[in-house]
């Protein structure tokens, strides 16, 4: 590489920021970001005096839109996708309506489990308000959640 051509490398990245300075400026820690070089989400450019990577202004505003798409529930592969799509030319938006669609149903899923349990643990205490402390024994360990589905009551001293 010529002189010239590794000036102009440079210049083109005139704002660069190390790993740690790239983490501290969006209080991410270095780990995810080393991560997310390691999956192609983030290409550093080498710096040519001492070979480190270097983090240029669009990889911050590309990191800053990684943090978005995860905070509305894009996993690492969905943003991969997007992330190419965009770097072909195309509009990425119909994938992202199609994906936050399926993740609204997996959220609203993951919720009605969530009320499931919550009514069963509801259901336990009540049903735990009455009985005994049992001591354990070679045959149980805790009779509260043993006999919970089993509606016979107090074993403690079965």
């Amino acid at each position: 590489m010529t002189q010239h051509a590794t000036q102009d490398s440079v210049n083109s990245h005139a704002i660069s920021l190390t790993v740690s300075g790239l983490a501290n400026s969006l209080n991410i820690p270095v780990d995810t970001i080393r991560h997310y070089v390691r999956i192609g989400l983030l290409k550093p450019f080498k710096d040519p005096n001492n070979g480190y990577k270097r983090f240029s202004k669009k990889d911050q505003q590309r990191l800053i839109f990684i943090v978005q798409a995860k905070q509305l529930g894009f996993s690492l592969q969905d943003i991969q996708t997007i992330l190419h799509q965009a770097e072909e030319g195309q509009s990425p938006c119909p994938t992202v309506r199609s994906i936050i669609e399926d993740r609204m149903i997996e959220v609203a899923q993951k919720i009605a489990a969530m009320q499931a349990m919550y009514q069963q643990m509801q259901d336990a205490m009540t049903k735990w308000q009455h009985q005994p402390d049992c001591m354990p024994t070679g045959d149980h360990i805790c009779r509260l959640i043993e006999d919970f589905s089993n509606q016979s009551g107090d074993r403690c001293h079965e």
